[in-house]
C-alpha cells in the first residue's frame, strides 16, 4: 500500500517473495517491490521488504485464549490511524457491546476511534450517545440523504479503517465516499441481520474534494468484511479497562489483584457504579467480556442488560 500515492499513480500488482517466508502481507503494509513496477497489463513486481508497522489492529474468532478459535489471531489491517466503527439506528438496531469490543481493540492498537452512526433518518441517537456519554467519542451521523463532509473532514490525512455488522450500511457509506469503487450491497432480513456482502478487506483512496479549498491529502478508507464478532482473546484482561476509561478511575480504590468481577466483594467498581459516577450499563459490558475470557458465555450471541434497550455484543 502506498499512502503517498497519487490518484494518476499506476495500480501495481505484485506477488510475495518466497525469501519472506511465512510472513503475511495484510491490507496496510507498506511494501517494498522489486520487478516491473509500471502498472501495465501483464507486469508483476515482487513484495521483497515489509516495513515494520507503526500499529496492528487484531481480532479473534472467540474471545477464550485456551480455545483453538480463541488463539488463532487475525490480522485485520496494518497502519491504520483510525478505527471507524459503523452503526445503524435501526434495521438493524445497535448493538453497544459490539462496539465495546472494537473500543477495546482499538486503543490496544493505538487506533483513534471514531463511531459512524448510519440510517439516522429511522432513529434518534441518544440511547447510543447517552451510552457513551463519559467517552467523549467522536461520533458523526449519517442519513441517505447528508451531506459528508463533517465525515470526510475525519477522514482527510488519514488511514481509517471502517468495521461494522453486516446490514448497517458500511458498504452503501464506503459507494457514497468512493463511487468508484462499487462495493456490494446487501439487505437485512426479517430478523435483522445483514449479509456479508463486503468478503476480503480492500484499500481505497478517497478522491479529492473540487470544493474543500484546500490541498490536504483526503486520505485512505480500508473497508473490511462485515462480522458478527469481534474475539479479544489476544488482548489482555488489564487492557480491557482500556475501552472502558470512564471506569478506570475507580479500580484505584481496588484492593491489590482484584479481578474487578462480580464475585469481587471488595471490588469498587460496584460503589462506583452506585454512586452515580458511571452507568451500570457499561460496568455489565465491562464484566461480561471479562467473563467470556474466561470461557463463560457465548461472545458471538447479542446480549442485553435489564432493562436496556440497547443490544449487546
Amino acid at each position: 500500500m502506498f499512502p503517498d500515492a497519487g490518484p494518476d499513480d499506476p495500480t501495481v500488482t505484485a506477488m510475495r517473495a518466497r525469501e519472506l517466508g511465512r510472513k503475511s502481507v495484510v491490507v496496510g503494509d507498506r511494501v517494498g517491490l522489486v520487478g516491473d513496477t509500471s502498472g501495465a497489463p501483464g507486469a508483476l513486481a515482487r513484495i521483497v521488504r515489509i516495513a515494520e508497522r507503526r500499529s496492528v489492529l487484531r481480532r479473534t474468532a472467540e474471545d477464550d485464549a485456551t480455545t483453538a478459535e480463541g488463539r488463532l489471531e487475525r490480522v485485520v489491517v496494518a497502519n491504520a490511524d483510525q478505527l471507524v466503527i459503523v452503526s445503524a439506528l435501526a434495521d438493524p438496531p445497535p448493538r453497544t457491546g459490539f462496539i465495546d469490543r472494537c473500543l477495546v481493540a482499538a486503543y490496544d492498537a493505538d487506533i483513534d476511534p471514531l463511531l459512524c452512526l448510519t440510517k439516522a433518518d429511522l432513529a434518534g441517537p441518544e440511547a447510543v450517545l447517552g451510552y457513551y456519554t463519559e467517552l467523549e467519542l467522536p461520533y458523526v451521523l449519517i442519513r441517505p440523504d447528508s451531506d459528508l463532509a463533517a465525515l470526510r473532514a475525519l477522514l482527510a490525512g488519514r488511514i481509517s479503517v471502517m468495521v461494522g455488522h453486516s446490514g448497517v450500511g458500511k458498504s452503501t457509506l464506503v459507494n457514497r465516499l468512493v463511487p468508484a469503487a462499487d462495493r456490494a450491497v446487501g439487505t437485512v432480513s426479517a430478523i435483522g441481520r445483514g449479509r456479508h456482502t463486503s468478503t476480503s478487506a480492500v484499500a481505497l483512496r478517497l478522491p479529492p474534494q473540487p470544493d474543500s479549498g484546500t490541498d490536504q491529502d483526503p486520505g485512505w478508507i480500508i473497508d473490511t468484511p462485515g462480522v458478527r464478532s469481534f474475539g479479544l482473546a489476544h488482548v489482555s484482561a488489564e487492557s480491557l479497562l482500556h475501552g472502558f476509561s470512564d471506569l478506570v478511575e475507580a479500580t484505584v480504590d481496588c484492593p491489590a489483584n482484584c479481578q474487578h468481577t462480580a464475585d469481587e466483594a471488595d471490588c469498587a467498581l460496584d460503589a462506583w457504579v452506585a454512586a452515580g459516577k458511571a452507568d451500570p450499563r457499561r460496568l455489565a459490558s465491562y464484566r461480561r467480556l471479562l467473563a467470556s475470557r474466561s470461557g463463560e458465555g457465548d461472545p458471538r450471541e447479542p446480549e442485553r442488560n435489564p432493562g436496556d434497550p440497547l443490544a449487546g455484543s
